[in-house]
């Protein structure tokens, strides 16, 4: 008769996994040859799945970290326009809204006309401005809902006013106002900042973001804005947020003509921030249109996912 276990080695009702239980039921072979042995063999016989499936499994798993404070910010910003910062921003939050089962949704803090918005199909033409202005009216996430549109990913975006002389008077105070009504419904929101860093609504960002998300282009002077921006947060005191930031190359061409080294573009903010993710060149994005996962390359779906990962190792906190 076998020795009874101890007392702290006793099986328990939480040791009855069904990973175990179930024949590996729960991680069946989606594809390829793997798949028809699985499915040859009733189940029986399932070859080891191959490294990128592995490894895209640990990226969604990061992107899935749950949100410990209930409520996230990411700022997207750059000191250069034209380098790829709203495409950023809807490929970041589309994934991560995507892989999850939580509420995320982008926000567009620019200054002037902003183009969060031709990047879905609006379902509202209503803006910040509108959600700012009524907001003692929304009590629920069904009111919310009045002022935002869904993409086919789950990710809602809050538009910002199509009129400049408007806009520009969108503050740091009305920023956090919006802020603490957004914090009620949402796990994770994506602020996509204006160019610049001494616009109006800027302080109210910094000073609520939980990280950021720096994005340059692979030349030279998009490598230089980007730095430089790091440089001024540095100097005006958010330094945790530089060290904990991620950099994202836009539209790196895999057999480009450019002399740049993005072998050291890429070192340089490596030593500087937390995280450097790059973010190869697709024809998709460069149609400046409504912007859909399933018509993006895979490299680029697997740099976005990197990117959410990358983003999701910060919702754990410290």
């Amino acid at each position: 008769m076998p020795a009874r276990p101890a007392a702290g080695d006793r099986p328990t009702a939480e040791s009855l996994d069904p990973d175990s239980l179930l024949r590996g039921r729960r991680n069946a072979p989606s594809k390829g040859w793997r798949r028809l042995i699985y499915k040859a063999s009733a189940g029986w016989i399932k070859p080891g799945e191959p490294a990128e499936v592995r490894r895209r499994r640990a990226l969604v798993a990061r992107a899935r970290t749950p949100v410990a404070t209930g409520h996230h910010r990411v700022a997207v910003l750059s000191l250069k326009g034209g380098v790829g910062k709203t495409t950023t921003t809807v490929g970041l939050g589309a994934t991560l809204a995507q892989v999850r089962g939580d509420r995320v949704i982008a926000v567009d803090a620019n200054p002037d006309r902003g183009t969060l918005s031709d990047k879905l199909e609006l379902e509202t033409s209503a803006t910040v401005r509108d959600l700012l202005n009524e907001r003692a009216q929304v009590k629920r996430y069904v009111d919310i809902r009045a002022f935002t549109s869904q993409a086919p990913s789950r990710l809602e975006v809050l538009a910002s006013d199509r009129d400049p002389s408007v806009s520009e008077a969108f503050s740091a105070a009305d920023y956090q106002q919006v802020a603490q009504v957004l914090e009620n419904f949402y796990s994770i929101c994506i602020t996509d900042c204006g160019t610049g860093l001494l616009h109006s609504a800027m302080s109210g960002v910094l000073g609520l973001a939980d990280q950021i998300v720096l994005v340059s282009s692979p030349s030279v002077d998009g490598a230089r804005a980007a730095s430089a921006t790091l440089d001024w947060l540095e100097a005006h005191h958010y330094g945790d947020l530089v060290r904990d930031a991620t950099v994202v190359l836009c539209s790196v061409r895999p057999r480009s003509k450019s002399a740049v080294d993005i072998a050291k573009l890429e070192a340089h903010f490596a030593a500087r921030c937390r995280t450097v993710i790059r973010v190869p060149y697709d024809p998709h994005l460069e149609e400046g249109a409504e912007i859909d996962l399933d018509r993006l390359q895979e490299p680029t779906r697997e740099a976005y996912l990197q990117l959410a990962a990358a983003v999701g190792d910060g919702f754990a906190g410290m």
